[in-house]
């Protein structure tokens, strides 16, 4: 009978995940949650981009690349201040599981 009690108490032990576990567990998703709304709003951006009804002046084959890199750059920057709060909204969702 003891044996059994240890036994459950060792299981119960092991399934409860400590606490430097959930913060890393939690860094790990606000990570990732980080990046996809970064990758979320560089498609918006592109999608915008893509439906211009006209061209600038400065539109050009040339100027491309460096639009993109902007753009990405742009999305990375608004994901890291939390400003549409997608990435706050899948870490609320994916910490309940």
């Amino acid at each position: 009978m003891v044996d059994e009690v240890r036994a459950f108490v060792s299981h119960s032990a092991r399934a409860e995940p400590s606490a430097l576990e959930r913060i890393d567990r939690r860094s790990s998703l606000e990570e990732v949650a980080q990046q996809f709304e970064a990758i979320f709003v560089n498609e918006l951006m592109k999608t915008s981009r893509a439906a211009k009804l006209s061209d600038d002046i400065l539109s050009n084959s040339g100027t491309q690349p460096f639009l993109e890199m902007m753009d990405q750059e742009f999305s990375q920057t608004i994901s890291k201040r939390n400003s549409l709060g997608i990435a706050e909204a899948l870490v609320q969702q994916f910490e309940r599981k």
